[in-house]
């Protein structure tokens, strides 16, 4: 079974990386052959979430941007096979949303022009 990815369209090029995403999908086909299928490791096998935190972790120690794909990808897998009991999905507004965290700390919903660079 084959998926034609398209992003909706509406969305700029500036508001997402086709190179990030086809990492993704790169990194996806080499594991399943490397592997095997996703479906016969998690969430039973392999821990998602946990593999996710490990390459953020690395990427904050190096700026390898690889493992921001890497943790890309196991999120993706836990949305896939979720290994957490309440595992849903339910769409959010802004009413309901955590929103945006700034370099200081401070929640927010201001648009980016709004926002000071500290």
């Amino acid at each position: 079974m084959t998926h034609d990815v398209r992003l909706r369209a509406g969305s700029p090029e500036s508001e997402y990386s086709a190179r990030f995403l086809q990492g993704m999908l790169d990194r996806m086909a080499v594991s399943y052959f490397k592997y095997g299928a996703v479906v016969d490791a998690y969430p039973d096998k392999v821990d998602a979430l946990g593999c996710a935190r490990e390459r953020l972790a690395r990427y904050a120690q190096t700026g390898n941007a690889e493992e921001l794909v890497e943790a890309s990808n196991y999120l993706m897998i836990e949305f896939m096979a979720p290994a957490h009991p309440e595992a849903h999905y339910d769409p959010q507004d802004s009413a309901t949303s955590p929103g945006r965290r700034t370099h200081r700390g401070d929640a927010t919903a201001r648009r980016n022009e709004d926002l000071r660079g500290d």
